[in-house]
Order: structure tokens, then sequence, then C-alpha cells
């Protein structure tokens, strides 16, 4: 034997030593004891246990990871494994360990060295249970193991299970059951402890089977109904067999749910342990669908409902809250099946429960009653259909061609008799009994979920570029191009002005422009004087004369008034003079209201940031006398094609100050600072616009905002607090629909679907309405007084994606709270529930000098609902529910008319407008600009295509070549019609491309710029939310598109397969989009490195050689924009992605640097802006900021070009680790990116829908390498700015 083990065989020996030579005795003088050193010999007969001879590693652990060589339970342990091994007289097992139970109960130390890691002083306890035949030694080993157990948390019952101890006490159990009488106090320790190790036990249900545990048990309870101290462990015993489905069924065979309907019962003071027990049992067993189906059958949901009256009416101080809950979650169980539901509703539990979680709602101590109350009550509210004739659109729209598979050629070829709204399935419905059997290896299933979305096959990955279509076939495109074959000979291209940003060989400064919140700096523009303009009527529609518009607005002088652009930035102020000129036949037809001198949309430079005055000026007439009618369509403006604007309030525009009524026809004179630079904002212009966009509905109004234009408020908006309770209380209000039905007024005051629908007369029923561009509203009805349900109209040419909403409200009294539930909304949730506000514009607000959108709204949530959504509709999923978006409002005027919107609208005919007013206002010796047809959409609307750069600095043959030469950027935005802030975050990129501010003259000097602005605009127009005309996603059409029914994307791609054709790929491709359900603004690429790293096969990853350039464009935007989010972007790629824009370009055309730029439709939670809702002017800074990310991107990847450092050329090497690890998994499909809030309600959906298949994209993030971790913010910044 080794010399290093006789401390612990002394230790042994003198543990095990009798009471006459013991190893303590008192000293001759001081009294106090010492330890006497033990004898060196060792007696043979006792050997060092095993669990105490270890490894040399194991000796050198810490003190709490092995037992102590001076431990009294080692020289025990060691006792009673000699005794197993000669089999010795149960009398010394007996004291042995009686021994050990003393010291497990009163020592926590030895306890814990007991289940320490590396210890088998377990296997020596379970060893000595297996063999004995004592009945107290088994007893004693049996409180041993509970004081471990219930001492140690989940640690060590897992411990236990480990070293076999289920199987060893599962045997135990079958052998006591045998013996006769059958001894109490050991089949009370044996459930105990099998009821708390159960739990850790994966096998554990399949073990007792086998065992033949389950009956054991169940007669146990059965002969020893009023023996409480045993009925209790078999019960908590029966819950753990419970959680296996097999077992429940064959439990429910054996009679278990009526035995413990014998035990549950009305209210007592007595057994509230017992009850609770058996309440938990029973919901673990009714989870079984044939128990439930049993329990219904025997009328047991009426027992569980009087049961929880009489217990909710006596327990007036709620100290069994948790007998209470019990019962409601047996009832949650029960009512998972169409029976128990029909039998809950047939017993009246909805009103039942209703009136207890009412009465439970002044205690927050009972929430957890109130919400299971909510769940059982929502799970069994009956499913209402659509009150709708069809879930299609409203609209229609014949095909040029029907796709032959899809959703769409589904959608053709159902007959006409069929209702595709109703849906006869339930939510959960009980198609089938459950399988009897059990595979052995159900347990079994891999906890590592893996995201099969992930492509894993590395040849699909490579990206290989794919000519598509011949270069004679892309010759077609060539007229698109004039910029590489134009020798500029007729252009007069001497510049009169020193060029403003030119390198010398130097590295400049950082580049500064403007942010949110900040002045402008570096911007210059031309002073404009305002001209007012009386416009008349023109009783004829020649094209030659002026169209009147309604309105008397002072137009820019968009001559140069002889500033240069090198003004300074003091003089940037513009007036806007204002006139009393009115016309009579203009008041008359705007009810004797008119405008002067509306100034338009601002730009970037109209910040928060300095004090400025936003009123506008304006004439405000009050109506002499009431109006005898109003037009439902409002006011007639133009003859020949009609274009109307939306009505106005017959009584006048209320003034700011009341003092002031009586002068109210005075014009009030002021001026409005706003940046430098064009004022892309028209009013005469959109009109003349909105007359040539052609929509499906051959829309004839204007909505107001779109006509006023929208300025961004002067004021931050932070992301809405929820408060806690709100969507309970909503949900209770929707039950009260069902419980007290004839509170329900039930009347349609809007319907597209019926064009004969009467506008209600009453002068307290709102006014709705969505004919016009953009607009989205199908139905509207009243439930209450001041409560609608609003319904979508779904995309053209299919049956679902609602989610987009633009409608008007008019007729509303101030001080009164209005409530709004969009109840058709198909996504599984929303950033409704987490701060995001719907967007209203106020007329009177706007004629009173605000016209902007703001956030609105109070009591706002998401949550899913009781309209079932029809398996057509749901694409072959049955059961499947709509969700409502419901929003209180308080309106501040009286007969207002205000508009309410998902997102701050951009409608397409608002993009020809900026087009034009950009073209019209740059300078054509500086920047080249081109605004040309892509083609023509299905419904012969033109898809503009916008080319920008800098004009060559002469026609000399170097600097043609030079201008030839510049890579190419392609942008393009809005193929989702609904994600309506890329095309805010585009008016910015196209805003600062054609600026005056010197980086942007640097950028056009770098860079040619193809830009598609709005890919979908039939979609935009119609109000749809995801789809084109052709009822399809056209960001899923990039691989094979239909030049007939995809004709945009068709030749969106055509000019990228151009550009690869004749050698001019792109550097950069980047799509704009929106983002419903995260914050931020981030970004999507395509790295084969990442997405295989994601994939099982991790090692492969390190193989894969990948210049890692991807990364740079997102990282300079992390460090330059604060909106933008690096933590959320992720450069994977799945399969369901493969026919996007981004994939498609970078693996077809060979764009490494291929983008999907999303902003969020909420607000941020990181940065600058964190805490706020976003809003246009941050979305416009989004865009500026991408575009000085290019010019970055230039300098880093043209070094030679302005002789950076060296020790730059490394620097996207340096972005990612070369260790390739990973922060975190890949966000797999439907995961929130959110945390649950507090209140558990089941607002998510069983759902997989394709529709809201981006957000699979969000993948884990790199961690940054070691030297990029190493540098400094002010090493960073050098990094980026050279």
């Amino acid at each position: 034997m080794r010399a290093g083990s006789a401390a612990a065989t002394a230790a042994a020996t003198a543990a095990s030593a009798s009471p006459a030579t013991g190893v303590c005795m008192k000293t001759p003088g001081g009294g106090r004891r010492e330890f006497r050193r033990a004898p060196r010999e060792q007696p043979p007969a006792l050997r060092m246990p095993s669990w105490c001879r270890g490894s040399a590693q194991s000796r050198q652990r810490p003190i709490l990871s092995r037992l102590t060589n001076n431990s009294r339970i080692v020289g025990l342990l060691a006792q009673l494994e000699k005794i197993n091994t000669e089999s010795a007289e149960s009398d010394t097992a007996r004291y042995v360990t009686s021994k050990i139970l003393h010291l497990a109960q009163s020592q926590e130390k030895t306890r814990r060295e007991m289940t320490a890691k590396g210890s088998t002083g377990m296997e020596v306890l379970l060893s000595t249970l297996e063999n004995t035949k004592d009945l107290q030694t088994t007893l004693n080993i049996l409180s041993i193991l509970v004081e471990l157990v219930s001492a140690g948390g989940g640690r060590r019952a897992s411990f236990l299970v480990a070293k076999g101890g289920s199987q060893i006490l599962l045997q135990l159990l079958t052998n006591a059951s045998k013996e006769s009488p059958q001894n109490e106090e050991l089949m009370v320790q044996i459930h105990s402890i099998l009821a708390k190790i159960g739990p850790k036990d994966k096998k554990f249900g399949v073990k007792a089977r086998i065992n033949g545990a389950l009956n054991i048990t169940l007669n146990l309870v059965k002969q020893n109904l009023q023996n409480h101290r045993l009925v209790l462990p078999c019960l908590q015993l029966l819950r753990v067999y419970s959680a296996n489905s097999v077992n429940s069924v064959s439990l429910g065979k054996n009679g278990v749910v009526e035995l413990l309907f014998k035990i549950i019962g009305p209210f007592s003071k007595k057994n509230s342990g017992l009850m609770k027990v058996a309440l938990d049992t029973l919901a673990a067993l009714l989870k079984s669908k044939t128990n439930a189906r049993r329990a219904v059958d025997r009328g047991y949901v009426q027992v569980l409902l009087t049961i929880y009256v009489d217990w909710h009416r006596h327990d007036n101080r709620h100290r069994n809250m948790l007998i209470r809950k019990g019962i409601l979650q047996s009832l949650k169980s029960v009512t998972n099946i169409k029976l128990g539901r029909k039998a809950f509703i047939d017993a009246n539990g909805m009103k039942i429960l209703y009136n207890t979680s009412q009465e439970c709602l002044a205690v927050r101590t009972l929430d957890p009653l109130v919400n299971t109350s909510s769940l059982i009550m929502r799970k069994c509210f009956p499913k209402n259909r659509l009150p709708l004739p069809t879930i299609k659109s409203s609209f229609h729209f014949q095909l040029p061609v029907i796709p032959v598979t899809g959703p769409v050629a589904q959608l053709y070829s159902l007959p006409p008799e069929v209702d595709d709204v109703v849906d006869e399935s339930d939510d959960n419905d009980d198609l089938d009994l459950e399988a009897e059997n059990e595979t052995e290896n159900e347990d079994d299933v891999d906890q590592n979920f893996k995201n099969d979305d992930i492509e894993t096959d590395i040849n699909k990955l490579k990206p290989q570029q794919e000519p598509g279509r011949t270069i004679e076939e892309l010759q077609m495109y060539e007229h698109l191009f004039p910029e590489l074959v134009d020798d500029f000979q007729d252009y007069d291209l001497i510049s009169k002005e020193p060029k403003p940003f030119v390198f010398e060989g130097k590295v400049r400064g950082p580049i500064v422009v403007p942010t949110a919140g900040e002045e402008a700096s570096g911007n210059s523009g031309n002073l404009r004087k305002g001209v007012v303009r009386k416009v008349h009527v023109s009783p004829k529609g020649d094209e030659g004369d002026k169209k009147p518009t309604c309105m008397d607005l002072a137009k820019e002088d968009m001559k140069d008034n002889g500033r240069t652009s090198q003004q300074q930035p003091g003089d940037q102020n513009r007036t806007i003079s204002s006139t009393q000129g009115l016309n009579n036949d203009i008041v008359k037809a705007l009810d004797r209201i008119t405008l002067q001198n509306l100034p338009s949309q601002t730009g970037p430079g109209f910040t928060a940031g300095g004090k400025k005055d936003y009123s506008l000026p304006l004439t405000v007439l009050t109506c002499a006398k009431a109006c005898p009618h109003m037009a439902a369509c409002g006011n007639v403006l133009f003859e020949g094609r009609t274009v109307q604007l939306g009505k106005l309030c017959c009584t006048g525009v209320e003034t700011e100050d009341d003092e002031d009524t009586e002068s109210t026809s005075s014009v009030e004179q002021t001026s409005v600072e706003v940046s430098d630079g064009p004022t892309l904002h028209d009013s005469d212009l959109y009109i003349e616009i909105v007359k040539n966009t052609k929509s499906v509905p051959e829309y004839s109004e204007v909505a107001y905002p779109d006509y006023f234009g929208h300025i961004p408020p002067p004021f931050k908006e932070p992301i809405l607090e929820r408060p806690y309770g709100v969507q309970r209380t909503k949900i209770a209000q929707d039950i009260e629909r069902l419980i007290h039905q004839s509170d329900i007024i039930d009347r349609v005051v809007y319907d597209l679907d019926n064009p004969n629908y009467t506008i209600p007369e009453e002068g307290d029923i709102l006014k709705f309405n969505s004919k016009f561009e953009s607009g989205n509203l199908r139905k509207v009805i009243q439930i209450r007084k001041n409560e609608y349900d609003l319904i979508l109209n779904s995309d053209i040419n299919s049956n679902h994606y609602h989610q987009w909403f633009y409608f008007e409200v008019s007729g509303m009294r101030p001080g009164v709270a209005y409530r709004f539930n969009i109840i058709n909304c198909e996504k599984s949730n929303s950033q409704f529930n987490y701060g995001m506000q719907p967007l209203m514009y106020s007329v009177q607000e706007a004629l009173n000098a605000r016209p902007w959108w703001i956030r609105v709204g109070t009591d706002i949530c998401y949550y899913k609902n009781h309209f079932s959504r029809s398996s057509v509709a749901a694409g072959g999923q049955k059961g499947k529910s709509y969700y409502t978006i419901t929003f209180t409002v308080n309106f501040p005027h009286k007969d207002d008319v205000c508009y309410f919107a998902y997102h701050y609208p951009y409608t397409y005919s608002t993009l020809q407008m900026h087009l034009q007013k950009l073209e019209s206002a740059h300078n054509p010796q500086q920047i080249y600009f081109r605004k040309d047809v892509l083609c023509e959409t299905l419904s012969g609307n033109t898809c503009p295509l916008v080319t920008i750069t800098a004009m060559p600095e002469s026609n000399y043959y170097e600097h043609i070549c030079q201008f030839r030469n510049r890579p190419y950027v392609f942008l393009s935005a809005r193929v989702h019609p609904g994600e309506t802030n890329a095309s805010w975050v585009m008016k910015g990129t196209l805003e600062y491309l054609m600026s005056n501010n010197p980086t942007a003259q640097s950028l056009r000097e770098s860079y040619i710029f193809k830009i598609v602005p709005m890919l979908n605009p039939d979609g935009v127009i119609n109000g749809n939310h995801r789809c084109s005309l052709s009822g399809e996603d056209l960001n899923r059409q990039w691989q094979s598109p239909n030049p007939d029914l995809h004709p945009t994307i068709y030749h969106a791609k055509g000019l990228l397969q151009y550009l690869a054709a004749v050698k001019h790929l792109p550097l950069v491709y980047c799509d704009y989009h929106g983002h419903s359900r995260k914050k931020n603004v981030f970004m999507y690429g395509c790295s084969i490195k990442e997405t295989v790293w994601h994939t099982s096969d991790n090692a492969a990853s390190c193989d894969v050689v990948e210049d890692v350039g991807y990364r740079t464009l997102p990282k300079i935007l992390s460090h330059i924009a604060p909106a933008f989010c690096m933590s959320s972007c992720s450069f994977v790629v799945e399969k369901s992605k493969e026919s996007t824009a981004r994939v498609v370009v970078w693996r077809e055309i060979g764009v490494q640097r291929s983008y999907t730029m999303e902003s969020t439709l909420c607000g941020c939670d990181q940065g600058k802006y964190k805490g706020l809702q976003i809003g246009t002017r941050e979305l416009e800074e989004m865009g500026a900021k991408f575009c000085v990310g290019l010019l970055r991107l230039k300098r880093l990847t043209s070094p030679l070009e302005y002789n950076l450092p060296s020790s730059l050329l490394d620097f996207e090497n340096d972005l990612i680790d070369s260790n390739c690890k990973v922060t975190s998994p890949t966000t797999y499909v439907l995961d929130e990116d959110e945390p649950r809030f507090l209140e558990e309600v089941d607002y998510s959906a069983e759902s997989n829908d394709d529709l809201d298949t981006e957000l699979a994209e969000n993948a884990g993030d790199y961690e940054p390498s070691a030297q990029e971790e190493a540098l400094s913010d002010s090493e960073l910044s050098r990094t980026y700015l050279p």
C-alpha cells in the first residue's frame, strides 16, 4: 500500500474503534482533548474503501471535491463497504447506517462530501440497499438518500440517478410490494425519494412501466385513501409517472381519473396539501387526450368548475391560491380537446371564469389565476369566421399569365362556389386517438436544435457567376448605360467653381455629415424666395393651362439668383412670403378653407437641435354657415381625369389661440427655416403626378398627408412603456362580447365589398375611408359606442398578407377614448408588443402649422384572437387564428380629419415627385443625373431607374476614361410595399447623393450609382403589404423571374447581368428593407465560412478560404451610423432565401458585397437613439450615412489611390477572428429578439408562416479579433478615418 493513504486508513480505523479504545483522551493537566496518533500498522481485515482510493490527480483536488482524510463519514462508509463484502451481521449494518443517517441529518458538510464529484459514497449506499435483507438498514439508507436529495436541489438528485438509483429503487418498490403485509414506512420512503429523483431521469417513465411500478402505486392509493401520510407521496409519484404520455393512458385505463376525483372536493381547511398534490397530478394526467375524454364523459368539467367557484368564495384570505390554480390547470388540460371546450361552454364556464377573474383583479398576487383563466377562456372562445364574403382581395386584377404552381395558381383554381373564409377545424383539434405504444428512444431527442434552413451544400454556397442570358439578349440594356459610351463632346464641362474636395496625396480628416439632432455643417445652398401665384380654376382641362390645386401654395423660384454653392452656412434661411389673394371658387371648393404658402417638405437638415420656428403661414376662414351636406369622396379638383382631395371638416379650422377667433380671416405671416438644397415636396406637382398613376381600383382621391407633405416633428418620441395587464384587459373585453352579446352594436360603417352600403348619419359615429393611393382598409364594424373592428384588405391576387394599413377617420369628438381593433393580422408577434405605436396625421394640426405624422395610441398590444384562418388562407394548415392589433386614441380636435398608418407612408407618386424635383434642381455641370424607365409594371406604371455620378472634369480622354472606370454601386428598395421605411432611407440616400456637400461630390467622383428606388410600384400604389399584382413576393423571384409576371425583377436582374457581362461588376449591391420584429438598422450579407460554421460540420468552416471584405461596410456603418447595430447583422445563407436579391446577386452575379439592409419599424435599443421610436429624420440620416460608409469603403479598398498607410492594408482581415468563434447561434425562424413581457399570455401562434421568414435571417455574429479588441476607440477611429 502507498504511504499516502496511511492517514486515511488511520481515520477509518479510529472511526471503527470501540469506545474502550477511543482515539481521544484528556491530558493530565489541561482538560483539553487531543487526538492521539493512530498506530502505523493497518489491520489486515480493514481495506481502504474504493471510493477513497483514487488517482493522484483526484487526491490533489480541493478539499471540497473529495472526502477529507479526517472525516468520520469516511470510516463509517468504509465499514459499510466491508460489511457488504463480507456479508457481515445485519446488526452492524444497522448500526453503521444509523450513524451515517445521524451525520447526514446534522451536517451539510457530510451531505456535500457524499455527493462530491469523484466520490463513490453513493455507490456504497446503493450497493448496500440492493443487497441488504434487513428492514431497518433499508429504512436507514432510504432516509439518508432523502436527506441527500432534499437539501441539494436538482444536482444531487441527478447525481443519484447517474449512479443507477432509479432502477435500484424501482426494483426495491417491486420487491416491497410483494411483502405481506406491506410496510407503510418503507412505501412512504421509497415513493418520496422516487418522486424527487424521477424528474431528473429521462427514462424514468419507461423504467417504471417495465418494472410494473405504475399499478403498485395506484393500488396503494386505492387501498389507503384515508391514510394521507401514505397517499401523499404516492400521488407525487403518480404525477411523475404521468409525464410520460403512454403511462398516462395506462393509468387512466386503470381508473386513476375517477380515483383522484374522490380526493378532490369542495373547500376544506383540512388536508389542503393533499388536495394540492392531487390537483397537480390530475392536471398532468388530463394532458392525455384519452384521459381528457374520459373526464368529459363523466361530467368532471362541471365538477371542476363547481369546486373552483367554491374555493373562490371561501378562500377569502387567498391562502389557498395554489389549490385554486391547480383546479384551473386541470381545466386548462381538459380544454385542450374539442369535447372539453364544448363541455366548458355548456357548463357556462366562460361566464364563471370571467366573473371570478374580474373579482381577482384587485389583488396582484392573484395574477396567476387571472392569467390562467384568460388562457382557458381564449382557448374556449368559439372560433368565428371573418365577416367577409371572401378572403381574397376586394380588388381583382387579371394576370396576363397564370402561374402553373404556387399559391396564385391555387387561388385561380378554386371553384367560385367555395367558401374560402370558413374553417370548421379547431385549434389543437384531436383528429385521432393517441398512439398507445411508445418508442424506447422517445426521450433521446436531440436537444441541440438545428436550423434545417441553413444551406449546407458547399457547392451551392460557392458563388458561381452564371450569365443566365446571352450577351445578345442583354444588349437590350445598353441604352440604360450611356455613361459607358458617351464622349461628352456636347457638354459644357468647364466648371467655373473651384473643386471643393481634392485629395493631394494626403490623408484628410474625418468626414462630417449632419446627423439627426445636430446642426448641419459643411452644407450650403441657394437662397430662394417664395413667389406667390394666384391659381384660378380652369373650366377646361387643356394641357397648356396650369391645372389648379385647391390651394394657393408658394412656389420656389428654382433659379440661382446669383448665389453660388459655396454660400456660407449662415445664409441658409429661406423666407416664404404669403399673400391674401383668395379665389372665391377655390374657397368654395374647400368649404371656405384656404391655405397659403404651406412650405414644402424639409430635408435632413431640419433638425430638432436648434431653436427654430416651425409655424407655417396660413389663412384660416371659418364657415359662415353650416354646409348642408358633405361629399363622401371630397371635392372635385379637375375635369377630365378627376382627382379629388379628401373631405375637410366643414366647421372650419380651429385656431391655436381662442382669443384670435374674431380675426381668423387675417393672415399670420411667419418664416420657416429649412435646410439648403432642393426642397422635394410640391403639392401642385404631386397632383399632376397622381393623375398619371394607375391603380386597380382607379383611385380618384388624394390623402391630405400625401398632399401636404410630412416634416419630422421637432420632438423625440420615446418607445412606449407597456402598462402591466393591458393585454388581459383587452382580452377580457373581447370575452365580454360573448357573455354580453346584447351590448354589441355590430354595425357595418365601411365596406369595400359592398359599394351600396350607406354611411350612418348619426353624429357620434366615426367615418372611414381608404380610397386613395397606398390606402388599405376593407371593412369597419362598430362593436361598442366607441370601439371599432377593422379588417384589412389582402394583397391583390392573394388571400393573405394583412399587416399594412393606411386609412382616414373623421367625425370624432375630443376627449373620447376610441378603441380600434385591426382583427385580421397574420404575423405571430409584432413590435406593437414592445413599445411601437401606430402613426397619426391630423389635418387640423397640419393647418395649425404642424404637418407631421406622430406616434399615437395607448393600451397597445398584439395578440391572437378568436377569428379563424381558413386552411385555404393558411397554406393548408388548419386551426390557425388571426391576430389583433388594438390601440386606443384620444383625438385633440372636434370633427378633425385624421389618418392612421402602420408606418410613415411613402407613395409611388411621392417618389416620382421627389425624383422630378431632384432632377430639376441639380447642377448639370457638377452632377451627372439620369432618370430612365426600367420597364412598365403589370398595371402600366413606369419603374424609374436613376443614375447618379459626378460629371467628368473635362472631355479629355483621361477624364473620360476615369469616368467610365468608376466602380458601380447598385441600390434598390421597396420590393415589399408595406416596408415604407425603406423608401425613407432611399430618400436620404438620393438627397445626399444630389447635395452640394463636398463629401457627396467626392462620393459621386468615386462611384456610378444605379438605383431602382421602388421595385414594386404596383404593390405600393394599391396598398399591398408584401406582394405585387401577381400575388407573389417579388423578393422570392430573383432566381428565375418571369418577364410577364415579374417585370421589375426580371429587368433589374438583367441590368446586373449586363454589368457583369461588360466587366463592370458592382462593388456593392444593397436592397433596402424594413423589419417588423426587430429594433435598430442592420444588414444581412453572404458568407460561405459563416454559413458552414452554423452547420454541424464546424471544422469544415476553418478549411474555407474566403475574403472577409463583406464585413467591411457593415463594420464601418456600425461606427458612423447611430441607428446601425452590428450585433444584429448576419452573413448566413439560408435555403429559404436562395431566391432573394441578396443571395442571387451574390451567387449568380458574383457581387461579394451583396446586402439586405433592414431598418426597424419601431425604434432603437442601443446607441444614440436608444429608447426612441424611429422617425423619418433618422431613416433619412441612415440613407446618408450609408453613402458616407461607401466613401470610406472606397478609401479602404483603394489604398494606393489615397496613399494610405500600409498598416491599413490588412484592415479587413482583422475584422474577423481566424478562430471562427461565434457569439451566438443562428436565430431560427420565428425566434424573437425580445424577451417575453410580464404577462404570460399565449399571444404567439403555432406558426411557421412563410411570410415571416425574414426573421430567419437573424444569425449570430463573430467575436471581434484579438487585434480589434486591443484597439481603443481613438485607434478604431483612425483605422476607419485615414
